[in-house]
């Protein structure tokens, strides 16, 4: 019983510790995680790349 609400209060605590309102806006969440999703996709990318141009470099080193 004392764990069950311990944890509504730590949720408690979080929620207004963000500033969140129970009723947020679901479609300003996902607009941020895709953002977020986006950045994580061309930090990947980018270092494909680099990676890429590396392993060119040091066969092309070898000749």
């Amino acid at each position: 019983m004392f764990r069950r609400g311990y944890v509504f209060l730590f949720v408690e605590c979080r929620i207004t510790c963000l500033g969140l309102r129970p009723e947020y806006d679901g479609y300003m969440l996902l607009g941020l995680e895709l953002f977020f999703i986006g950045l994580l996709a061309l930090a990947g990318l980018a270092i494909a790349w680099i990676s890429g141009i590396v392993v060119y470099k040091l066969f092309k080193g070898q000749r």
